[in-house]
């Protein structure tokens, strides 16, 4: 076996190999850009190598950088993880041209999926069904019209040389096309050095299910079961699970055969995923095609391996090395459910825009995954590559972590995730824990009647906080209360206070989602809300920022955090203001003035940290509501800032190339 590897990659991922190689054996070498200079994978590896300054261009996107700290470190092989280098042949021919070993596919599979219009040949002659479109290179926006109207309007326009949710465009229209196709291929020329474009039928009600491929050198080539990602934002997957419950027994052979069939056409070894949309209007299951092959390990590996029991990384680790897989196809079983979720540091109250800077608090709801063990603590496992007091920095993907759980059903994994979710504390910027809660109690979801329009379609106003049933409000009521008597019987405490010891209220109007509670606590007969009482067990000490209680009977852990008014708790997929008066003085808050906030509607305000790229506009131009204004460039994604009413530019505050922070004002109408 390798004595030592180098980790081509950073973060979640980097951490995920070094923690697999070390229960194997394995020395591991780490290599840093400046911005990670003190990130965790940094120090878990046993040695590690600065190759340069924060921008990926500049660090871990140059190969011959990579090569030189295997030279220097001794590495023998390097696993490239996900992004970055891990699918660019040329990576792959320049290791084997220095004698180091590549931990993934060979470099003939590489270059013929990662280019999605010969990989649509490919598959095509392997017998896999395509989605209809058109394979070949497009000349230019009129080109591209004319090919959507042949086709059929709705297209997905999409970069060749695509990936992670990254140049793609959906176009329901000829404006669509002509608004998106330079901006899909400014996205891919940007992000993976070619602009070219494909265009095909966009298939209705959608559902993208992905198999996993795993084959060694010896011509042994495995399907383990597939994964359902069809909840997506942007083309970005979200949430995902193994197995899906979409997929019968049935589907799962005809899938899996197919795409060990095009696996096999290219001599494939190493993970490797085939991806394939399927019509969820098709009851019979057979209306599924071929996307594009992904040759190399995916985010959401660790589904598959909680369902199956294989260690995916050990596994690329030991084909690499020329070992058989030990394992036959009727070996591959489906144990119980897994579903992973994206912990992503962005703000689903504002849109969904990234939200970069410090972790003032990370505390996961169990440790970090070790290794050892695929399922994690019960159940629950978190694979992550941040800490306490850590930084999501601009220049990456904004994942902050990976929520796994294991159940032996699907209700039992979401169950678990909603629980974990509350567990997980993360302060210091936005994060989407909310709304990946609110996902998993959605009616929607738990049926399993999930489309790649989820998303857009169940939250087509944004999202505002997972609805809260009369009975949780009532609960929050009761530990609102209960944690107002703890800090008012602290405060009593104080000595020297005007007039003596001040009583600690027991009596409480509690104000939560504008609503009244009327809120008793009694030491003799406990705690009642509204004259019905509720069984209340909870410790709380004044400070505290996390509360697990049992309320009859069932757990309920809420975050608390301090606000001008009164409290912050935030559980079950939702945040809730709360005031808490003693009642005797609490008609008086009648009689408050509420302050009004100022009318920013004038002000194009830039949404998220970023880069202008391009000003639409000029001083003394007439703008109509939808018009687009200007557009920022954060996270390597273009968008396109609109108009929200008609009116007359009055003055442009940027010019293009500036870089903007959150809420900085870009223009002004009159």
């Amino acid at each position: 076996m390798f004595k030592k590897i180098l980790i081509a990659n950073r973060g979640e991922i980097a951490c995920r190999v070094i923690k697999t190689a070390r229960r194997m054996g394995i020395a591991t070498v780490a290599v840093y850009s400046d911005a990670d200079a003190r990130a965790p994978f940094v120090t878990m590896a046993d040695e590690a190598v600065h190759i340069g300054p924060s921008p990926a261009s500049e660090s871990y996107l140059l190969a011959d950088k990579i090569i030189a700290a295997c030279k220097q470190t001794g590495a023998e092989a390097v696993h490239p993880g996900y992004g970055f280098l891990s699918e660019r042949t040329s990576f792959a021919e320049a290791l084997a041209a220095e004698g180091i070993a590549f931990i993934g596919p060979p470099v003939n599979a590489i270059a013929a999926m990662g280019d999605k219009i010969e990989s649509k040949k490919l598959a095509m002659e392997a017998g896999v069904n395509v989605v209809p479109g058109f394979v070949g290179e497009i000349e230019d926006t009129e080109h591209a019209v004319r090919i959507s109207e042949e086709i059929g309007y709705p297209v997905m326009m999409k970069a060749s040389a695509g990936g992670g949710g990254k140049g793609m465009r959906l176009a329901y229209n000829e404006q669509d096309v002509r608004e998106g196709f330079e901006a899909t291929k400014r996205e891919g020329l940007n992000s993976f050095g070619d602009d070219r474009v494909f265009i095909e039928k966009f298939i209705l009600n959608p559902r993208h299910i992905e198999i996993q491929i795993l084959g060694d050198k010896h011509g042994n080539i495995l399907y383990l079961n597939e994964r359902e990602c069809s909840i997506q934002r942007r083309h970005q997957k979200v949430v995902e699970e193994a197995p899906s419950p979409f997929v019968t027994p049935k589907m799962r052979k005809a899938m899996g055969e197919q795409c060990v069939a095009l696996a096999r056409a290219v001599d494939y070894h190493s993970a490797g995923t085939v991806e394939l949309i399927v019509s969820g209007a098709d009851p019979s299951g057979e209306s599924f095609y071929f996307l594009e092959m992904n040759t190399r390990l995916q985010v959401e590996h660790p589904v598959t391996e909680c369902i199956t029991g294989i260690d995916l990384v050990e596994q690329m680790i030991r084909v690499a090395y020329g070992e058989k897989l030990t394992m036959k196809q009727e070996d591959i079983g489906v144990n119980g459910w897994a579903i992973e979720n994206r912990v992503y540091a962005e703000d689903p109250y504002r849109g969904f825009l990234p939200s970069t800077g410090r972790l003032v608090t990370y505390k996961p709801p169990v440790p970090g995954w070790s290794g050892d063990g695929i399922y994690g603590t019960d159940g629950v496992r978190v694979d992550d590559g941040v800490m306490h007091g850590g930084e999501v920095s601009m220049f990456y993907d904004p994942m902050i972590a990976k929520l796994v759980t294991w159940g032996q059903t699907r209700d039992e994994a979401a169950d678990k995730q909603i629980a974990a979710l509350d567990r997980f504390e993360i302060e210091g910027l936005g994060h989407n824990i909310d709304f990946l809660s609110a996902i998993m109690q959605h009616d929607r979801f738990r049926s399993g009647e999930l489309t790649t329009g989820f998303i857009a379609e169940e939250y087509p106003d944004g999202f505002t906080g997972a609805p809260a049933s009369a009975e949780l409000q009532a609960q929050l009521a009761a530990i609102a209360a209960f944690v107002a008597t703890a800090n008012a019987d602290r405060a009593a405490q104080v000595d020297g206070q005007l007039g003596g010891r001040i009583e600690t209220p027991g009596h409480w109007q509690v104000r939560l989602s504008g609503q009244n509670f009327d809120v008793q606590l009694d030491d003799k007969s406990g705690i009642a809300v509204n004259g019905d009482e509720l069984d209340l067990e909870m410790e709380y000490t004044p400070g505290d920022r996390l509360i697990i209680a049992a309320v009859n009977g069932r757990e309920l852990t809420v975050k608390l955090a301090r606000t001008v008014k009164g409290f912050r708790l935030t559980t079950r997929g939702r945040s809730h203001d709360v005031t808490c008066l003693p009642q005797h003085i609490a008609h008086l808050a009648d009689h408050m003035i509420e302050k009004t906030p100022p009318d920013l509607s004038k002000y194009l305000l830039c949404p998220m940290p970023g880069l202008i790229t391009k000003i639409h506009v000029a001083a003394g131009d007439s703008v109509e509501a939808g018009q687009p204004l200007a557009v920022v460039e954060a996270m390597k994604m273009e968008n396109i800032l609109r108009a929200e009413k008609s009116g007359v530019v009055k003055s442009i505050e940027v010019g293009e190339g500036d870089s903007l922070a959150v809420d900085a004002v870009i223009l002004e109408l009159e």
